[in-house]
């Protein structure tokens, strides 16, 4: 359903107003009004995250893209609020809750090279940008020879940033890495050069999946049912699994960590990465188990945790953060 008129009862869909922002919301919208079968409105909110510049370390994490959406929720100025679920924080908002996940995109990150170039053909040297400390220290442990570069902004600025890929843009790197599944949502995959495969770089928990929060005391059955019927169950286990390893480590969403969960048979098998930020160190363990509900997950995701702390994940990465 388009939305609808002034005044007419509807869904109040909070976002941040990036182009891959609403990209995003506008798909979860529409589903989600087809559902509830109301109309649906957009209601943008400028996060911190918009506003300050700096690493996302120095400003306080991705987390800053969150604070203000769920202050429009608590204070009903929207309805649902849709976020990319690896920018939520690993504890829950007091009064909010996430009613739906929906099915993941590729969980893979992506290298956007000048001329064609992939991870295996980059010469040492090359300048390689990102803002993820996470991709940064795998980076680093797969290719010592590049140079990573701190980068910000939205994806288009970020492509902009390799040399021939945007007409006009500044072209001072050689390439970046992105979320693969941000460049398909936003109809970019012709900037991927390579598909990082997971053996080489772990992606960030939640990574290619969506969070749909609302408030616990939601009034409108319609729309609680329909988040209900749009949550899909394996997404809604790895992640709760993926991020329950953050949860556990005391790390911050920004952290050198990375982890993924797969369904594979009647097991939840996760996989999960610590990384010293050079790139030097590099701690992986994997652990599988009959995981059916998202309790399941969680204890699988703390139990890979313990697993890592007791391998010595502390003196690898920056945790507590």
């Amino acid at each position: 359903m388009a939305p609808g008129s002034p005044g007419s009862p509807g869904i109040r869909v909070g976002t941040r107003g990036s182009t891959l922002a609403l990209t995003q919301t506008t798909t979860v919208a529409e589903r989600v009004s087809g559902l509830a079968e109301l109309p649906y409105a957009l209601v943008r909110v400028r996060t911190e995250g918009d506003v300050l510049k700096g690493s996302l370390s120095q400003i306080g994490g991705t987390g800053v893209f969150v604070a203000a959406l769920r202050d429009a929720l608590l204070e009903e100025r929207c309805d649902i609020a849709v976020h990319s679920l690896k920018d939520l924080p690993t504890l829950p908002a007091p009064g909010l809750t996430v009613a739906s996940v929906p099915e993941r995109e590729d969980v893979r990150d992506a290298l956007c090279a000048r001329d064609g170039l992939t991870l295996a053909t980059l010469p040492d040297g090359a300048r390689v940008g990102t803002g993820s400390p996470r991709r940064a220290a795998q980076l680093r442990a797969a290719r010592p020879g590049l140079e990573v570069v701190d980068i910000r902004g939205n994806v288009d600025t970020r492509l902009g940033r390799v040399a021939g890929l945007v007409m006009g843009a500044p072209g001072d790197l050689d390439a970046v890495v992105l979320a693969a599944a941000g460049l398909r949502r936003l109809g970019r995959e012709d900037a991927i050069t390579e598909l990082i495969d997971t053996d080489v770089m772990l992606p960030a928990p939640g990574q290619g999946a969506l969070a749909v929060e609302c408030r616990e005391s939601e009034a409108m059955p319609h729309v609680r049912e329909a988040l209900a019927a749009y949550d899909h169950l394996p997404t809604r286990l790895a992640v709760t699994a993926e991020r329950a390893v953050l949860l556990q480590l005391e790390a911050g969403c920004s952290a050198p960590i990375g982890a993924l969960a797969r369904i594979e048979g009647e097991d939840l098998a996760l996989e999960a990465v610590v990384c010293s930020l050079d790139g030097r160190s590099i701690l992986r363990r994997t652990r599988s188990a009959r995981a059916t509900d998202a309790v399941a997950a969680a204890r699988l995701g703390l139990e890979l945790a313990e697993e890592l702390l007791a391998s010595g994940a502390a003196d690898i990465a920056p945790l507590n953060s």
